[in-house]
């Protein structure tokens, strides 16, 4: 059960493993011999690698002729790595390298068990792919999942209805809203994650997988990465089940979360400034103390318990129902969603929502691959996220019915609608679904349906309030913000103040980090009635810009005039 890992030369590879078989001096005993070659090519920006294998056979005589040109190819002079491996280990972890054996009279290539490297996901730009609010969009070429299929949906099922989500969440109540359903002239129904024990539904993903652990695996302790819901899920059901839980979190983290994170009795630490640091030293930690690595979404168990929302939802609307409107992120909680649903009431429509510059799944359904985002927007954090997960993304792509692309405006003025129906503050992410689900309704006008939309999380930051509030009348269209640009020329300022006068400006300040001020002194030369200063000041707030779709004006590309 030993293992032997050595770095040679190339022309020195069988002989050393021919000692190596002699030194053991047991002829019967299976060894299996992989030859990696390492071919470092340039591909995306990322250094791959390509491999060679070679089949031996180790019962018979030690010597024989070999293979001059495999053993010394000309274009390969790179190093290469032997292991030499009982076949009394791990027959798996074998398996997952290029097994070989060697023969008497010649080397063999093979290629059935050669090592498969995925290859780096494609990288787009969220602007590539941008349609009209509301449009369902992204639609994939469904294929029907059957019983013997790798994303099984008859398994999820089995998974979702013998969950034990409910050991620690609670079967979130299905609430009407009777004001948005009056303007939208549907009947919209509200999905009440943002209740659950940690205020966004990811405590069922994180407990779902965590309750399935062993004994000896719950001994060795959890870890995972994240920077919001995950987090506190995880701890939590860490909590439940007695188990010692590590959360890694970026060193950008605010306050408020890494420590209410710890007061459930995780340990945090703060690492890495981005996310995918974070992730990369969680999962070698894990590596390292032998702990379990919790995915915040690519994984069975955890969509299985995503899942459970759906089977609610089911059970508490059994009327007519057209869509569900899920938030998607990484894609967990659609997946299960759908892996329910469409077993069980396939004629409902199960349809994802996404911010214009976070849209990795729309993008991945459009390509027919998953993609890499090279820049994500942040507005919504809980799903700002760059690629989709693996297995997420196979169901999805089977299952679900498109997805809703919306503005950073609609969300706002969503956050808005939550809080004069039920005075509840949905965090951007939590509000999501709801814009979706309104601007669908609108864009293909839909009249007496009934829809459900998942309020997902109220985890919000307390300093972006004001900034929500801005631009939720704007999301509502009830304000505009609009920009133009006077040329510099004599008198053209007067001339543009002139033209809007007889409006009703509101001069509304902008207090957020996204907005840069510039302050211009203009001289006047002629007299203003009412005006008692010679010099007045205007004070022009350009945002960065951070376009979210091309079809429409969106206020994050304008700036506001405030005349003092």
């Amino acid at each position: 059960k030993q293992y032997t890992s050595l770095q040679l030369p190339i022309n020195k590879t069988l002989i050393s493993y021919l000692k190596l078989r002699e030194s053991l001096k047991t002829p019967q005993l299976s060894l299996s011999l992989s030859i990696y070659l390492f071919l470092p090519t340039r591909r995306h920006k990322q250094l791959t690698m390509a491999a060679l294998c070679f089949t031996v056979s180790p019962v018979l005589p030690l010597g024989g002729q070999t293979n001059k040109d495999v053993t010394k190819p000309r274009s390969l002079r790179k190093q290469l790595k032997i292991t030499a491996q009982s076949a009394a280990n791990n027959p798996a972890a074998a398996a997952a390298v290029t097994d070989a054996v060697i023969r008497q009279e010649r080397i063999e290539m093979s290629t059935l068990m050669a090592p498969v490297f995925p290859p780096p996901l494609m990288r787009v730009a969220a602007e590539s792919l941008q349609y009209e609010s509301g449009l369902l969009g992204a639609v994939p070429k469904q294929k029907a999942a059957g019983d013997g299929g790798v994303h099984n949906a008859m398994s999820y099922l089995t998974r979702i209805l013998s969950s034990k989500v409910y050991d620690v969440a609670i079967e979130s109540p299905l609430d009407s809203a009777p004001k948005l359903s009056e303007r939208l002239g549907v009947h919209v129904w509200l999905k009440r994650e943002d209740l659950q024990p940690v205020f966004s539904f990811k405590l069922r993903g994180a407990y779902s997988m965590m309750a399935k652990l062993t004994r000896e695996q719950l001994a060795k302790g959890v870890i995972c990465s994240s920077a919001g819901n995950h987090a506190q899920g995880v701890a939590l059901s860490a909590q439940k089940l007695g188990c010692n839980a590590v959360i890694a979190m970026p060193v950008t983290t605010p306050e408020i979360k890494w420590k209410t994170v710890e007061r459930m009795g995780a340990t945090v630490v703060l690492v890495g400034e981005s996310y995918d640091e974070t992730q990369s030293y969680a999962k070698q930690r894990a590596k390292e103390e032998g702990r379990i690595f919790i995915p915040p979404f690519d994984h069975p168990d955890v969509i299985a318990g995503q899942g459970t929302v759906g089977m609610e939802i089911v059970r508490q609307m059994p009327g007519p129902l057209h869509a569900i409107f899920v938030p998607v992120g990484g894609g967990g909680l659609i997946a299960g969603i759908a892996a329910y649903v469409k077993r069980v009431r396939p004629e409902v429509k199960v349809i994802g929502v996404e911010p214009f510059d976070a849209n990795a799944m729309a993008l991945s359904l459009y390509h027919g691959q998953r993609i890499m985002l090279d820049q994500v927007g942040g507005f919504a954090d809980g799903v700002a996220v760059k690629a989709v997960g693996e297995e997420p993304f196979g169901l999805c792509k089977e299952l679900i019915d498109g997805v809703v692309l919306v503005s950073r405006d609609a969300i706002c003025a969503s956050i808005k609608d939550m809080f004069e129906e039920n005075r509840s503050i949905l965090e951007p992410a939590g509000a999501l679904a709801m814009a979706g689900a309104e601007a669908y309704c609108k864009y293909y006008g839909l009249k007496g349906e009934s829809v459900v939309a998942i309020t997902s999380g109220a985890n919000m930051n307390f300093d972006r309030l004001g900034l929500v509030s801005q631009l939720a009348d704007v999301g509502r269209r009830s304000e505009a913000v609009l920009a133009t640009f006077v040329p510099e020329k004599w008198g053209n300022f007067i001339q543009f103040y002139k033209l809007v006068s007889h409006f009703l400006l509101k001069a509304k300040p902008f207090f957020s980090s996204y907005f840069s001020i510039v302050y211009l002194q203009i001289q006047l030369t002629m007299g203003i009635t009412g005006w008692s200063h010679e010099y007045f000041r205007v004070q022009i707030q350009i945002r960065r810009s951070q376009r979210t779709s091309s079809h429409s004006l969106q206020a994050s590309d304008q700036c506001s005039l405030i005349i003092n």
